[in-house]
């Protein structure tokens, strides 16, 4: 049983940076791939991040690399997203999620993750 929540969301000029936290609860977040999506207005909720459950891979949809990053920390039952050269279309809800024993890019799919934070939203101004 996890549960997860999502932190960080706001406001920011482009060219701005946002960092989003997730805090999670449970026994098992260590064997769990952690990933990040996002829903624009009028859009499907799309894959953004992922971190595989041993830490050793991650994964960024094409926009992103380069300029968001994901990290996690086991210890304090946590995943991050640090946004840089934020852009308006980077304006969405963001989610976080987790799928257990994800380790490969097409584990982290929408439809296919195990749990679901409720979401906190970016604004992106021009």
């Amino acid at each position: 049983q996890v549960q997860l929540v999502e932190s960080g969301g706001g406001l920011v000029q482009a060219g701005g940076s946002l960092r989003l936290s997730c805090t999670a609860s449970g026994r098992t977040f260590d064997k769990y791939g952690m990933g990040w999506f996002r829903q624009g207005p009028g859009k499907e909720r799309d894959f953004v991040a992922g971190i595989s459950w041993s830490g050793d891979n991650t994964y960024y949809e094409d926009s992103v690399k380069g300029r968001f990053t994901i990290s996690r920390d086991n210890a304090k039952l946590s995943a991050s997203l640090l946004m840089n050269g934020l852009k308006p279309e980077d304006s969405a809800v963001y989610y976080c999620a987790s799928r257990a024993y994800a380790l490969a890019r097409e584990s982290f799919r929408s439809d296919a993750m195990d749990h679901w934070g409720k979401g906190t939203l970016v604004t992106v101004s021009s």
